[in-house]
């Protein structure tokens, strides 16, 4: 009898594999939207673990059941540019559905010691290119923090510190980093090394992830505009076959957005391996003290002048006695200069995916730190019906992972990675403002990170620490 009880278990298990054990957690009766697939469908998701390990149309049983009804349950959205690497960064980043969070464009120098600072202490994943801009700054002994501020914004290197800047790059990219990083606006460059950069990457098999060396309209000198900036980028790519990533679209390209646009997609229907990104916000950010804001940056930032600058500090507007003050200290300033149709034209756009070039420091910022996919998700799909829901959420996961051929990231299907992000379509938006940048977004219920709540009913988890270093 006790033979023939264990043979009709075992019968009925391999009738109903999914629900033969129980799993640790279950979302149900959610709407589970994967862009990799197309599934768009009332589905039931079991994770195991770190992985997801179901999604079924029948019912699961798990030892923490969730009902997510009315919610749409996607895969975690995957941040390419966000600077802030701190606890207060990945809070503000889990409120807004991002399960990983990637240093792409600065990048990191040295790479190792910058993992191991995080291993074991970050709410979300997180991972770094091997940056040229640290790199070159650590060489040229120059005094600023995140960007240049003297003598690598100031002179071209000598060969001998190019060679070590090259040694450090390549340092970086041994240690596991996920591409080169290149700031060729905010540093003294030739258009020789910016080749050789390119030339590095392809001889490493790595994306090198672009900020351009010029922004907005041409100026009728060599090197000044963004289509210039856009050729020179696609042409050192199809000259050495290098993966290239141009950051920050729109608030590079400005009004010319629109033409970097065809450019960058005829270079793809050509067989370059090229893609881009934009943020949903009409204003960009950086240091006041940067390259940027060298002689005739009023032209170059799109015709603006000193009232389109806000001192992220006090939120003030400039004049051009504050610019001058606040030049020489040095801090972040908003520049209000990107046009809202710009910003439609490229989140619209299928092959620009959603990334927040994001930084907050004490409460202190941009916006788009804290408040990009919700930004997306309420006034762009919902309210403005600027772009499908499918597609946003596939510019904010799928499209990124690919980037970095990452296959167990931004899908939701058995054996990927269990970063989970479960919002309200109806109530998801962003609440950060320029004078208040430090607002959580609302309508982001729960989140996942590993198999493990990061987020649970709108409120970020105590004593946990799941995100996990993603290397190359």
């Amino acid at each position: 009898m006790m033979r023939f009880a264990l043979a009709a278990i075992a019968a009925l298990s391999l009738l109903h594999p999914l629900r033969a054990q129980p799993y640790d957690i279950v979302l149900a009766n959610g709407r589970v939207m994967d862009p990799a697939s197309n599934l768009d469908a009332r589905r039931y998701v079991g994770i195991r673990g770190d992985k997801i390990a179901a999604v079924s149309a029948s019912p699961l049983d798990g030892r923490t059941v969730v009902d997510v009804s009315g919610l749409v349950v996607a895969p975690g959205f995957i941040d390419l540019h966000q600077h802030g690497q701190t606890p207060e960064n990945y809070r503000f980043k889990a409120r807004d559905g991002v399960t990983t969070a990637l240093e792409m464009e600065a990048g990191a120098s040295p790479v190792e010691p910058w993992y191991a600072a995080r291993q074991g202490r970050a709410l979300i994943n997180f991972g770094a290119s091997s940056g040229h801009i640290p790199a070159r700054m650590a060489v040229m002994h120059d005094s600023g923090t995140l960007l240049p501020r003297d003598a690598a914004q100031n002179r071209f290197p000598t060969a001998e510190e190019r060679r070590q800047t090259f040694d450090l790059l390549r340092r970086g990219l041994d240690a596991g980093a996920l591409g080169i990083g290149l700031g060729i606006a905010y540093v003294k460059a030739t258009r020789e090394e910016i080749l050789d950069v390119f030339r590095l990457a392809a001889e490493r098999g790595v994306p090198v992830y672009v900020h351009l060396r010029a922004s907005g309209p041409e100026t009728g000198s060599a090197g000044a505009g963004a289509i210039d900036s856009v050729q020179e980028a696609l042409a050192d790519a199809a000259a050495t076959g290098a993966s290239l990533h141009i950051v920050h679209i729109t608030s590079t390209a400005l009004g010319e957005t629109a033409l970097c646009l065809r450019m960058i997609a005829g270079a793809r229907e050509r067989g370059l391996d090229v893609t881009t990104e934009a943020y949903p916000y009409t204003a960009g950010m950086t240091d006041l003290a940067s390259a940027v804001f060298d002689e005739g940056w009023q032209h170059r930032l799109g015709d603006i002048g000193f009232g389109d600058l806000q001192w992220a500090a006090t939120g003030e507007r400039l004049t051009a006695e504050s610019f001058a003050r606040y030049r020489k200290q040095s801090g972040m300033v908003a520049i209000h200069g990107i046009p809202e149709e710009a910003v439609r034209l490229a989140l619209a756009d299928p092959m620009v995916m959603i990334a927040s070039d994001g930084i907050l420091d004490n409460g202190k910022g941009h916006p788009r730190a804290a408040g990009t996919y919700a930004r997306v998700l309420g006034r762009y799909v919902r309210d403005e019906r600027a772009l499908t829901l499918m597609d946003a959420l596939r510019k904010m996961t799928l499209l990124p992972a690919d980037r970095l051929g990452m296959k167990n990231k931004g899908r939701l299907a058995p054996g990927a990675d269990a970063d989970i992000t479960v919002f309200d379509p109806a109530r998801v938006r962003d609440r950060a403002t320029f004078e208040d940048p430090a607002q959580a977004s609302e309508g982001i219920v729960h989140v996942l990170v590993n198999g493990t709540f990061v987020v649970r009913d709108g409120e970020v988890q105590t004593g946990v620490m799941p995100g996990r270093a993603v290397r190359r």
